[in-house]
Order: structure tokens, then C-alpha cells, then sequence
């Protein structure tokens, strides 16, 4: 159960959430009824949503693949590692703050079900965050 708790298994288990998070991007148009929002919009605002929901799934994916498969080598205190977790520790950190500073609460209030996704994306992360900035203090 401690070896759940060590660094190497967050970092794991992080890049596992995030490849399932970049897969999870192919249901989530439906999930949050995103073709009836945009049905009303110019084919380019579509496409572009589209393309973008694409390469933010694609992003979850590769970004959760290196802590998933190349644990050892970012923890292995090279200016690579470092680099790496660094830019991690930013981009899930920016991440973080957009979930209470750019996105409205009358998006989620008054909604259960996305109430209960603010609060899950929120825990997530926070939790991925804290995993890449650990990572990054606790070095070689």
C-alpha cells in the first residue's frame, strides 16, 4: 500500500489519468451536448472547436505518456527530466488556476452533473499539479 502512496506510482498513476483524460475527449462533445451548442455556429467556429478538442485530447495523451512510461528518467535529475517536469508542473498548474479563475460558475451552479464535474476537474488538477511539482522539488 506505501509503494501506492510513492513518488514513482503518483507519477504513473498521473500519466494514466491524463492518457485516459486525452481519451475521454472522444466522448465528451455528446457527453456536454457541444453539437447542439454549435450547430448554430459558422462551419470554421465548428471545425476550429473540433480541431481544437482534438489536440487537447492529443496533448492529455502525450503529456500523460511521459510520466506513464519514462517515470525513471524524469526523476533521474537530468536537465531533460527537469525541463520536462517543469514544463508539466506549468502547463497542469495553468490548468489549475483556469478551472477557478477563467471559467464562470454559472457554468456548473445550479447544475449537478456539472457541479460534480467542477469539483472532480478541480480535485484532478490539483492532485496532477502537486505529483509534477513533488516530483520536481524532490530531484535525484
Amino acid at each position: 500500500m506505501n509503494d501506492l502512496f510513492a513518488l514513482e506510482s503518483q507519477l504513473r498513476l498521473v500519466g494514466l489519468a491524463l492518457t485516459g483524460m486525452g481519451a475521454f475527449h472522444i466522448v465528451l462533445p455528446r457527453l456536454v451536448d457541444w453539437p447542439t451548442d454549435l450547430a448554430g455556429t459558422s462551419l470554421l467556429t465548428r471545425q476550429v472547436s473540433y480541431a481544437h478538442l482534438f489536440f487537447i485530447g492529443l496533448t492529455c495523451v502525450l503529456l500523460g505518456l511521459l510520466p506513464l512510461c519514462y517515470t525513471s528518467e524524469l526523476l533521474a535529475g537530468t536537465s531533460l527530466g527537469t525541463a520536462l517536469l517543469v514544463g508539466q508542473t506549468v502547463f497542469w498548474g495553468a490548468r489549475w488556476a483556469f478551472q477557478f479563475v477563467y471559467f464562470s460558475p454559472a457554468l456548473w451552479r445550479g447544475d449537478r452533473f456539472r457541479t460534480v464535474g467542477h469539483i472532480a476537474l478541480a480535485v484532478l488538477w490539483t492532485w496532477v499539479t502537486a505529483v509534477f511539482a513533488c516530483a520536481l522539488v524532490a530531484g535525484p
